[in-house]
């Protein structure tokens, strides 16, 4: 028979914070993709939205915008957006 003693729970907490820290990271990402959004005239901006924990880029030249037609983000949006979510994974990652 084997028997346990739990002095004190130092996992919970910081599983806590972890869970939370994820549960933000939608609308921290659609906010990140915003601001990786060309800005002309707003409209793709004001057209992204977040659904459930879907980005989702509402307006017919989405496509054409993320494959690097514009000046202002020659390599899209996804892509940049991808090494933003890597390294804030990683963080969260490796904080205790």
């Amino acid at each position: 028979m084997i028997k346990m003693r739990i002095v004190s729970d130092t996992i919970t907490p910081s599983l806590t914070k972890k869970i939370a820290d994820l549960q933000k990271l939608p609308q921290q990402a659609l906010d990140e993709f915003k601001t990786l959004t060309p800005k002309r005239t707003g409209n793709a901006r004001r057209k992204t939205t977040l659904q459930k924990e879907t980005i989702v880029a509402n307006y017919p030249y989405a496509v054409r915008l993320d494959e690097g037609y514009s000046k202002q983000a020659p390599r899209g949006m996804t892509k940049p957006l991808g090494e933003w979510l890597r390294r804030k994974l990683d963080l969260y990652i490796k904080r205790k």
